[in-house]
């Protein structure tokens, strides 16, 4: 009996080693007794494909392009992109994610070529092409390359040489507009020179990158140091580093002129607060991690609030300033389109 047992198991192994084997199962009643760990199945498609895959009771696991990936079957059932469930004209879902049984699991998985067929247990089938898997698995989107971003400081900036844009080729070229764009990204603060100095100019500038944000200083904002609104940035006196817009439904950043009461939180949390405010006050502090730069007429500076704080010294004599805000969406979109991964 032993000896019929252990020949029908090795026929079968070898059987599934060479591939002619997607799924099985043994009968004897007695099979779990004899071999209490788990065995999995596989399916080893041609070499070429150097494709593997191994179906787990809750996830479903595929080795491909060098990746490794895990799919949740829910996942699986939920991207399917048949014309009962996605619309591939206005790219939106059509099945109600809602329906799908959240312990659903594949009854076959087959493979032809480049396209894995997985056939649920109401025979509804869905094809997965193998590179669309790669691309938007979470191991894949993990390997994606995305525009570099550099954590630098004074130093690193200074030594870098960062080149500016000139105002003409910003405005007339992609080759301009990609270069600015690409420096941006890269440091979260950007130049253009030779601006003619006026608010038109400026506004056309910041056109050229996105739609120009509404606030409550309107679209174009341009002041000088005469307090004509109840804020430190129409003064003459130092602006301490900050972003802008803290005070916002969707705030960017940090600003500790514009702090409202901390009244929200327990006492006891509090303390923990302002303990965390010196910790980064410290840090922002630091000299070395300030870069100073003297603007002058016909130079324009963006600065991306998600990234760097940004503020000034004091000073005397008369000085004007206009500026806007952009979206950020829109912003990382024009760098989309000009082929960057934003």
């Amino acid at each position: 009996m032993w000896c019929c047992r252990l020949s029908h198991l090795q026929s079968r192994l070898q059987d599934l080693l060479r591939g002619r084997v997607t799924c099985w199962a043994l009968q004897q009643p007695n099979f779990k007794s004899l071999f209490p760990l788990a065995i999995h199945w596989h399916h080893t498609a041609s070499k070429s494909l150097n494709c593997v895959w191994q179906q787990h009771e809750d996830h479903f696991e595929l080795q491909y392009a060098n990746t490794v990936m895990r799919f949740d079957y829910v996942w699986l059932r939920d991207h399917c992109l048949s014309a009962s469930c996605y619309n591939s004209k206005t790219h939106q879902r059509s099945l109600d994610t809602a329906s799908v049984d959240l312990c659903i699991q594949p009854k076959t998985i087959r493979l032809d070529e480049t396209t894995l067929f997985f056939t649920w247990p109401d025979g509804h089938v869905t094809r997965y092409d193998l590179d669309w898997l790669v691309k938007n698995s979470y191991e894949g989107q993990k390997q994606k390359v995305i525009q570099p971003r550099i954590l630098w400081n004074a130093e690193i900036y200074q030594q870098a040489q960062v080149p500016s844009v000139d105002f003409q080729s910003f405005l007339e070229t992609k080759e301009g507009l990609k270069n600015f764009l690409q420096n941006f990204l890269l440091y979260g603060i950007a130049f253009v020179e030779n601006v003619p100095p006026t608010q038109e100019h400026t506004e056309k500038l910041a056109e050229r990158i996105s739609l120009i944000r509404e606030t409550i200083y309107g679209r174009m904002w341009y002041f000088t140091s005469d307090f004509s609104r109840g804020d430190t940035a129409y003064t003459k006196l130092a602006l301490d580093r900050h972003t802008d817009t803290t005070y916002f439904q969707e705030p960017c950043g940090y600003n500790n002129y514009d702090r409202a009461v901390i009244n929200t939180v327990p006492y006891d949390v509090v303390h923990r607060w302002y303990t965390a405010h010196r910790t980064l006050t410290i840090e922002l502090r630091k000299p070395e991690n300030e870069f100073w730069v003297k603007l002058k007429p016909g130079r324009v500076l963006f600065i991306d609030n998600w990234r760097v704080l940004h503020g000034r010294e004091s000073f005397t004599g008369y000085r004007q300033l206009c500026g806007c805000y952009l979206t950020r969406d829109d912003v990382l979109n024009t760098a989309r389109l000009l082929g960057l991964q934003a």
